[in-house]
Order: C-alpha cells, then structure tokens, then sequence
C-alpha cells in the first residue's frame, strides 16, 4: 500500500526564510563581484552584468519554491497591487529582503576586507560603490546627479517589472517548466548592460539600502551620500517603487488585460498552446 508523506502547511516564517536566504545569495554574487572589479582589478562590467544576473537566478531558484522568490521589495509591493499578494506579507518579505541583504554584504566586507583596505584605505567614495550605488557610478564627468539617478532607477525596474509580469503570466508565452529564474536572470544581465550608466542600475531598494547600511557601520563614514555629498540612499528606495508600480500598470494596460481568459482560437503564425508545450 502507497505511503504519502505528511505536507508540511507554508508558514510565513518560513517564507521570510526563504526570502532572506535568496537575497543573500542575491547580494553574495552580486555585491562581491563588484568587490573583485572594482578593489581587486579582475574583471570589467560585463563580468559584474553576468554575475548579478546569475545571483538573480541562483536566488530566485533558492526561494521560488516557498516564497515566490521576490528577493526585491519593489516586486513584492508591485505584486501586491496588482496581483493580490497579501498585503500582511509585504513588510515581513521587505524585512527578510533588506536583512538578507544586510548580512551577505557583511560577508563581503569582511571576506575582501584586506583587499578594500589596500585599494582604498581610507575607506572613501573611491570603493564605496562596492557596496551601494551611485550617480554616474561615482564619476563626476559623467555630470550625472541625483535626479538623474532618480529617473533612471525608475525607468530601470519598470522595465524589471513589466517583463517580470510578462514572464509568469500563465496566459502568455510564460517560460516552460522552471525556466523563469533563469530569463529573469537574463533580464537582469540586460538591464545591466543597458542601463549602468546613470545609476548602477540597483532596481532594487534591498539589494541597495542592506550593503549600504553594512558598509556604513563598517567604517564608510559617508556611505549614504554622493560623491557631491547629497543624500542619496533614498534614490535606489524610492525609485524603484515607483519604477515597479510604473511597469505592472504598462503591463496591464498594454498587454495583461487583452490576453484571453480561457481557451480561445490562435492566429494565424502562433503556435498552439498544445503543441508549444508538448
């Protein structure tokens, strides 16, 4: 006789488990790549695009399962807007975020801590971006500042956010079997290599504020302003959240609202549901 085991109910402690461990793998790959580009002169920025994509999959395929695998507060307040995550669940997810975030950047301060001191011994704006970003990723030439962080911060995750949408809507071409991480890995290597420029493309307010906040107490004594001295820790904040609301809405009105509901005839040139996933 068939024996079934016990299904263990999900609890949002352990959701928040799993939200804390995929972003703290998120920043692992992403947080010490910059680390070995930036203080220890191996790699350039395609090498720090790949690997921030790679720990955006590595983390999503860590908490997917329990969670969801959000491992960024903008996603979890966009999809609690528009596609009915509890609203109960959203400050606990962010905390789990921002402490995962927290704690991996910990590890990389004190793994590259010799490395840092030796690159920048004062501990100043010049290895600062390791941790958290910057206008112009810290170049004064670049003449970007905070507003133009602003908008590419939020231009940047509405891009995250509609193809996020776009990617595990079930009524369009959604990844087959447990593919998603992995194009949303590629989405963000994209974004990497496209929109760099302005702002180090956090899109992310954990994936900011938690390796900012590290590095802060770490002995970067003006982690969270610019090399203008302007406060900037807001900027990958509040940026992205209003970047994801953006996205989800042109999603929605561009795309989700005129997707069949049921089963409905394809047109000419598209391949049958049946058949694309056989």
């Amino acid at each position: 006789m068939a024996t079934t085991e016990a299904v263990k109910p999900r609890t949002l402690l352990g959701e928040c488990s799993a939200e804390f461990a995929g972003t703290f793998i998120l920043i692992l790959f992403g947080v010490g790549v910059v680390a070995q580009v930036v203080a220890g002169g191996i790699g350039d920025h395609d090498s720090i695009s790949w690997a921030w994509g790679i720990g955006v999959i590595m983390g999503v395929y860590v908490s997917a399962r329990l969670s969801g695998g959000h491992i960024n507060p903008a996603v979890t307040i966009a999809l609690a807007v528009f596609r009915g995550f509890a609203w109960r669940k959203v400050l606990p997810y962010i905390g789990a975020q921002f402490l995962g975030a927290f704690a991996a950047a910990l590890v990389v301060r004190w793994n590259y801590s010799k490395v840092l001191h030796h690159f920048d011994p004062g501990l100043t704006i010049k290895s600062q971006g390791v941790f958290s970003t910057l206008p112009g990723n810290g170049n004064v030439e670049l003449g970007a500042g905070m507003w133009s962080g602003f908008l590419d911060q939020v231009i940047g995750t509405a891009i995250l956010m509609l193809v996020i949408l776009a990617l595990v809507d079930l009524r369009n071409t959604a990844p087959a079997a447990n593919l998603g991480p992995f194009i949303i890995g590629l989405l963000v290597v994209g974004i990497g290599m496209a929109w760099g420029t302005l702002a180090g493309y956090a899109i992310n307010p954990a994936r900011d504020f938690g390796p900012r906040l590290a590095s802060y107490l770490t002995g970067y004594g003006g982690a969270f302003k610019d090399q203008f001295g302007d406060p900037y820790f807001w900027v990958p904040i509040v940026g992205p959240i209003i970047g994801a609301l953006v996205g989800g809405l042109l999603y929605d009105l561009l795309v989700g609202r005129y997707l069949p509901v049921g089963d409905a005839d394809e047109e000419p040139g598209r391949v049958p549901e049946e058949e694309a996933t056989a």
